[in-house]
């Protein structure tokens, strides 16, 4: 298992550089200049519930050879580490809860609007402010708008020609084709006068709750799960000898029965990792 908050110290002999691991398990050290000397880098690993590790890097002249380094660390037996002879107290039936929030949309009914736009066909344009498409007949516009209202939106908006000559005239979608809280169509209509109709359907936003439950993997001392990046209120529900505690998680968080870390995925979903092992006088 990884071990986070491992004390690291890196010496050439001449300088020394200190340094803590992550959740991970990784770490970094770096000098203000490579060592140039023929000396090997020493690095130790230094943790209360491990037993002490030196590594040996390496270096030559001109630059540091590269390569992997995994620093195994061997637990120190929880019967040497225990204070006293008291029995272990047992933690059991483990679960985590959290909360997702995800937006929700209801149909609450739907919105009608007819408008009209007034004018005369046959007309010749004779280069007017508005014209047929081609250029050669005179032309109107009129326009229509709805406002759905606070935390609603509309959808499935549609705008149609339903009276007058409706092959001489043209919808505009610009404004509604999106849907959104304000929607807005404009007609152009270039012979007799003609009626139009909006409609849309309005759904009002809202963001729900769901709480859930998942059970942590265990692996001897440790307990692993992972939570999806929008999760919130995240809680250990365990048994302590018996009895039911709930334990709140904080991102700083520390349990009285368990050291914790927690790291984010680098991976594009930015799962959040979890990892508890057991303290001293405990056991699952």
């Amino acid at each position: 298992m990884p071990i986070a908050d491992v004390a690291i110290t890196a010496s050439d002999g001449v300088k020394t550089v200190t340094t803590r691991s992550e959740a991970s398990g990784y770490f970094k050290v770096v000098f203000q200049k490579e060592p140039l000397s023929e000396k090997p880098v020493i690095v130790s690993f230094r943790h209360p519930y491990y037993e002490p590790l030196n590594l040996t890097v390496q270096t030559g002249r001109l630059k540091t050879p590269t390569e992997l380094y995994v620093a195994a660390m061997t637990p120190i037996p929880a019967k040497d580490l225990a204070a006293s002879k008291r029995p272990e107290t047992v933690v059991s039936n483990i679960r985590v809860r959290y909360t997702i929030n995800s937006r929700s949309e209801t149909n609450i009914g739907s919105a009608v609007k007819t408008f009209q736009v007034v004018n005369k066909g046959n007309v010749p344009c004779n280069q007017q402010f508005l014209c047929s498409p081609d250029g050669k007949w005179k032309a109107s516009a009129a326009s229509a708008s709805l406002d759905a209202g606070a935390d609603n939106t509309f959808g499935n908006v549609r705008a149609s020609c339903i009276a007058g000559p409706c092959p001489f005239t043209r919808i505009d979608s610009s404004g509604f084709v999106h849907g959104g809280r304000n929607i807005r169509v404009t007609a152009l209509n270039w012979s007799d006068t003609a009626t139009f109709l909006l409609e849309a359907e309005v759904f009002h936003n809202a963001i729900v709750s769901n709480v859930r439950e998942l059970y942590p993997v265990i692996f001897g001392q440790t307990l692993n799960f992972t939570l999806p990046p929008t999760q919130e209120g995240v809680s250990l529900e365990a048994e302590i000898d018996g009895s039911p505690v709930v334990f709140p998680l904080s991102p700083d968080f520390n349990l009285s029965w368990a050291s914790c870390s927690v790291r984010t995925d680098n991976e594009k979903e930015k799962t959040t990792v979890y990892r508890c092992e057991l303290k001293p006088g405990y056991r699952f």
